[in-house]
């Protein structure tokens, strides 16, 4: 891999996402300062994941188009001014304007993805992946616990925060980020089109796999978007307790993405790491709406962690692995779409479940549709043309 194009890669997306991270354990006390009830609080947060839905094709093709640099700094950029925006609303509706704006900006992940791709060879791509993946961890390790520390000044301090990240980002990536997309290289010829995503599923080496994707993130979102109001309910959790825990999520992604995934792969390859990363995190979303406060719900949490850890880069790199050179920015766009799409519909039903059938029946059906994506994976992944590794 060339290295020092690939680490401002990864430094952009990790200060893009710790700026993400803030917000997450706060979004659920903040919207309850504006009186919104559960359902509520997630359509807040499915209103960013639609606008991800939308964007993020039209960043993959138009990076494509007009080259990785310019798609990230303009999108970085905006989404200071989208937390800005957010921090000083003074109403829910401004909230829900903010929030799927800054689902608009922040759908680059795909630009970034198709950097590492730029960068890698096929041999390490979920290598690299796995570079984004620990920026995730990053992002969740140090957004979440900056979140929740800084609550106690008062809910719109981290968000200010945030927002300063973020411009500190663009001024550095306008500086330093460089253009991964060669002249030489052949550039997508398709216009920018919703047809695209469709386009990516009826692919038969990509489309299953991004299917697979989809049904995980979708379960992983019905928890996750209801576990701050779990915790505040059921334990009586402070913003800064559900920022250290997901700090511990974080943590375990850095080691397992940043370091772990790549000895992993060249021992077992892609394929086997898909259906056991997505049945670790069944079992461990499970244990979750069970366990009590301390060690049982922090190992519950880890368990989650390290099966995303497997799982995804795996996963990402065998969409990638699947397109050529000039539909990088596509696919890998069209699945970021997918998972999106996962984020806004899951949230949105596991309000209504936790609002109307109880406060652990988003828990249970994550678990169920985790390990129908673990059944699913099997033939995905050979479909993608995943092979195993020789011992």
């Amino acid at each position: 891999m060339r290295g020092r194009p690939l680490l401002v890669v990864f430094l952009t997306v990790v200060l893009d996402l710790v700026g993400f991270g803030i917000v997450i354990p706060l979004m659920t006390f903040y919207a309850e300062a504006f009186h919104a009830d559960a359902v509520q609080v997630t359509l807040l947060m499915a209103c960013y994941s639609v606008a991800q839905f939308v964007a993020a094709p039209i960043w993959g093709q138009l990076s494509d188009r007009v080259g990785r640099r310019p798609v990230l700094v303009a999108s970085i950029g905006l989404t200071a001014l989208m937390l800005a925006g957010f921090a000083s609303a003074g109403s829910l509706a401004m909230l829900f304007v903010f929030r799927t704006l800054h689902g608009v900006m922040t759908a680059n992940i795909a630009t970034a993805q198709a950097c590492v791709a730029d960068l890698t060879t096929p041999e390490n791509r979920a290598r690299g992946m796995g570079l984004i993946g620990a920026a995730f961890g990053i992002g969740f390790t140090l957004g979440p616990f900056i979140g929740g520390e800084l609550a106690v000044y008062s809910l719109a301090t981290p968000l200010w925060v945030a927002a300063g990240l973020s411009a500190l980002n663009f001024v550095l990536a306008l500086a330093f980020l460089p253009e991964t997309l060669h002249a030489g290289s052949q550039r997508s010829a398709r216009s920018i089109h919703p047809g695209a995503l469709l386009q990516a599923l009826r692919e038969p080496r990509s489309g299953p796999i991004i299917l697979v994707i989809f049904v995980q993130v979708f379960a992983f979102a019905a928890m996750e978007s209801t576990f701050t109001l779990f915790a505040e309910h059921e334990h009586g959790l402070r913003p800064q307790d559900v920022g250290r825990l997901f700090g511990l999520v974080g943590v375990v992604n850095i080691v397992v993405q940043g370091g772990l995934i790549g000895r992993v792969v060249r021992r077992f390859g892609e394929a086997p790491l898909v259906p056991t990363g997505l049945l670790l995190q069944a079992v461990g979303v499970a244990t979750l709406a069970r366990v009590g406060l301390g060690a049982p719900m922090s190992g519950a949490f880890s368990m989650v962690a390290l099966g995303q850890g497997l799982s995804n880069p795996s996963a990402q790199a065998l969409v990638s692995r699947s397109a050529g050179p000039d539909r990088q920015g596509a696919v890998l766009g069209s699945s970021q779409s997918m998972s999106a799409l996962a984020r806004a519909t899951g949230p949105a039903l596991g309000g209504v479940l936790f609002d109307r059938v109880g406060h652990g029946a988003p828990f249970y059906l994550s678990a169920v549709l985790l390990v129908v994506a673990a059944l699913l994976s099997v033939r995905a992944t050979r479909a993608a043309g995943a092979t195993s590794s020789d011992p």
